[in-house]
């Protein structure tokens, strides 16, 4: 089968077939990279990924941010099952982490250099119950109005997991699997420009608080004003998983949440993240850790 390119209806996203990930060639990795910077997500179905495998996919896109301190993994759970199979529900640093990732976000905002490109794998999950939805905020900027444009242009946020979580009634440890906490706050512009393609896109999501000049009232209304008219038809597409998918979006440009799903049903997905070149994703002023 040749490789297809497929578009989704929404102003983002492209579903690919006809490749092997695992055996991805030289001759073909360049098509892959432009869908990747034209569509800001990719949807690669059965294609049923070892950890070595996702691990040498995500290699191409970058360096590999280690989410768990001191622990080289390859690939990282997000799963809603422990460590003995039964359902992890919503107890616990784990369970707190996955209900925030339902709300809109874009990766490792938080941490002194931000991400690039995540992917996710399907490998224990029932058709129809787990999801994830992405938005495209290079779509989102482009629609807003002159006036809207004008107020945000020059307009940074800071970003803080302790922010982000702490708006569900959990306070994670500092150095508890994520990196980095603690200190200083990344303050990033909401207006991010796309260091390969130049599209401005929002950078905005539910990590984003505090911006410097405006009282928090003022600040929370425009980020929340922000999200709300960027996280809408047709700027936003839905997958629903099957067992051996995978897909890899770009944070640059791109904000997702899982949606919720039944605890008593499995939703396991494995994670790997690269982290963003430090010329355009290191905050100003903070030292990568």
């Amino acid at each position: 089968m040749p490789l297809s390119i497929e578009p989704t209806d929404a102003t983002l996203g492209a579903v690919v077939t006809g490749i092997s990930l695992g055996s991805l060639d030289k001759s073909t990795w360049p098509a892959i990279e432009r869908a990747f910077h034209d569509h800001g997500v990719l949807i690669f179905p059965g294609q049923h990924l070892t950890a070595d495998e996702q691990y040498g996919f995500a290699e191409r896109f970058g360096d590999i941010e280690h989410l768990v301190p001191g622990k080289n993994l390859k690939v990282v759970p997000f799963s809603n099952r422990r460590s003995d199979g039964l359902p992890l529900y919503q107890k616990g640093h784990g369970a707190r982490i996955l209900k925030g990732n339902e709300e809109w976000h874009t990766d490792s905002s938080y941490m002194p250099l931000s991400a690039k490109a995540s992917i996710l794998s399907a490998v224990d999950v029932t058709p129809g119950a787990a999801s994830t939805e992405w938005a495209d905020m290079r779509a989102a900027y482009d629609a807003l109005d002159k006036e809207t444009k004008d107020r945000i242009t020059g307009l940074c946020a800071y970003h803080s997991l302790f922010y982000s979580q702490g708006r569900i009634g959990h306070k994670p440890d500092v150095g508890a699997g994520y990196g980095f906490y603690g200190g200083d706050k990344p303050l990033r512009p909401l207006v991010k420009v796309h260091p390969v393609t130049g599209r401005p896109a929002l950078y905005i999501g539910r990590h984003a608080y505090g911006i410097p000049g405006l009282s928090e009232d003022e600040s929370e209304g425009l980020l929340g004003e922000l999200a709300e008219f960027a996280c809408q038809p047709p700027r936003i597409y839905r997958h629903d998983w099957q067992v051996g998918d995978t897909a890899i979006w770009d944070n640059r440009c791109v904000m997702h949440r899982a949606r919720p799903c039944n605890p008593n049903v499995p939703r396991v997905l494995v994670h790997t993240r690269v982290a963003g070149d430090a010329a355009t994703e290191l905050a100003p002023g903070m030292i990568s850790q």
